[in-house]
């Protein structure tokens, strides 16, 4: 099933192709209707199982086309509308993906290749986007949100006893085994079996429109990627962060957010968003947190040198919480 793309007020959406590594890639080009100038450009890819077309994703690009940016959002290879192994999780392709989606937008004569920006969003979202902003220095600007900095320490977390984590490690080198001896190995549910869905997501809609179109089964071997994904130890050739993150996050630990701030080179950014959870924030503080995201892009990537923060590393709090913690008068 092939989903529909949003449709978007005052912008003109193009279906685009392109090539990473051979496979055939294809992604949905964002830009403001009336434009006339080279733009400058944010490549996306999606989070964590995510699609391209996925309506999660809406108000992020009117916001950022609105104020002036062409949009590149692509599935990665093997998902949605792209060529590749069906169903593979691969965070090593997906990051090549990533940079030749980049390497697409700058040979576009309509873009302006020396002004890109990198936006990620869910858990895997968030960790490529700082990999892919270490892997690509000349890129000005980059929003990494609810992300995921430390693959093995998520997927631990998701288990409640050590005995569940031995038991998952063994059965990961089982399989691996299994596939030495026999080219064959064990497939898996990715939402049950590699990561773990939490209470909050079996029951949310959020992204009920790509729930359907998404894997069922894929190898467990793409396990065996997630544990060595480690996003924290590139995030120090990272500079013109901005982390956007969940207190006490029960999906993508907080403290990965925290990590990947204080690790990261300035200017940065973090946003704190309290008294809300995981997928509730995407929509709760969408009114604040998205124009934080443009002003920060805005001083990057349009004005370059000569737009930078008033602060080199800057700590923002939004939601209920803040209120409690004042001082009393």
């Amino acid at each position: 099933m092939v989903g529909t793309v949003a449709h978007y007020v005052c912008v003109r959406t193009e279906t685009v192709d392109f090539y990473s590594e051979g496979a055939r890639l294809r992604g949905f080009l964002h830009r403001p209707d009336a434009a006339a100038e080279r733009l400058p450009f944010i490549v996306q890819g999606p989070g964590w199982l995510g699609l391209a077309d996925a309506k999660l994703y809406v108000p992020y690009h009117q916001a950022f086309t609105d104020a002036g940016f062409a949009v590149l959002i692509f599935d990665y290879r093997g998902f949605g509308e792209s060529e590749g192994d069906r169903g593979t999780i691969s965070p090593a392709w997906q990051l090549e993906d990533w940079r030749n989606a980049i390497a697409y937008m700058r040979l576009r004569s309509d873009i302006d290749g020396e002004r890109g920006a990198i936006f990620g969003s869910g858990g895997t979202g968030g960790g490529n986007a700082v990999l892919a902003a270490a892997a690509e220095p000349d890129i000005r600007a980059t929003i990494s949100q609810v992300p995921v900095g430390d693959g093995r320490d998520w997927l631990r977390r998701m288990r409640g006893t050590e005995a569940e984590w031995t038991d998952f490690l063994a059965r990961v080198e089982t399989d691996r085994r299994q596939r030495a001896a026999t080219g064959t190995g064990v497939l898996v549910h990715p939402r049950d079996e590699i990561m773990i869905q939490t209470a909050e997501r079996r029951a949310s809609t959020v992204k009920s429109d790509v729930d359907s179109r998404i894997p069922t089964a894929v190898p467990l071997s793409c396990a065996q990627a997630v544990i060595e994904y480690r996003p924290i130890d590139v995030a120090d050739r990272v500079r013109g962060l901005m982390v956007v993150a969940v207190e006490n996050d029960a999906v993508t630990p907080t403290d990965h957010a925290n990590a990947l701030f204080n690790r990261s080179g300035i200017p940065k950014k973090l946003v704190m968003q309290r008294g809300t959870t995981h997928y509730a924030a995407y929509k709760q503080y969408a009114s604040e947190v998205i124009p934080m995201m443009v002003e920060w892009l805005r001083q990057l990537v349009v004005e370059g040198g000569d737009g930078r923060p008033a602060r080199p590393a800057e700590e923002v709090i939004v939601g209920q919480a803040h209120a409690a913690e004042r001082t009393p008068a």
